[in-house]
Order: C-alpha cells, then structure tokens, then sequence
C-alpha cells in the first residue's frame, strides 16, 4: 500500500508527496535474534518479514525498510 503524505509549498498549496523506502536484509543468528533486530531498530529499521534463507531454510532472513532521507 502506497503511503503518501501532505506538505506544504511556499505558496502554500498542499500537495501529495509520496513516502520512499530503503530496505535490508539480514541474516538472523537463532542465539542473537533479539539483539540483531533490537539494533537495526535502534538505527530506525522496522522488521517487515522473517524468511527461511534462499540456500538454508534453518537460516532466517529478516526483510527491514525505513523511510529514505531526502
């Protein structure tokens, strides 16, 4: 679902800005999990999914985004 959100021009029209994301993926050790997503959500990664890895389905994968600095 698209995210879009209003702001104000300098001659003060509101207008649709699109929200951009930037993602990661990262591998999830089973002892650290916590500690691994607890830092990526430090640095303001929100977790979207846990997946089993493309090579090792006991690997986790964890799928992450945060809104893209402009």
């Amino acid at each position: 679902m698209a995210h879009a959100r209003a702001e104000l021009s300098e001659a003060g029209i509101t207008v649709a800005r699109m929200t951009k994301w930037e993602y990661a993926t990262v591998p999830l050790l089973v002892h650290a999990t916590k500690q691994i997503l607890d830092t990526w959500g430090e640095d303001g990664w929100e977790l979207v999914q846990v997946v089993p890895g493309p090579n090792n389905p006991e690997q986790l994968v964890a799928y992450l985004k945060r809104e893209k600095q402009l």
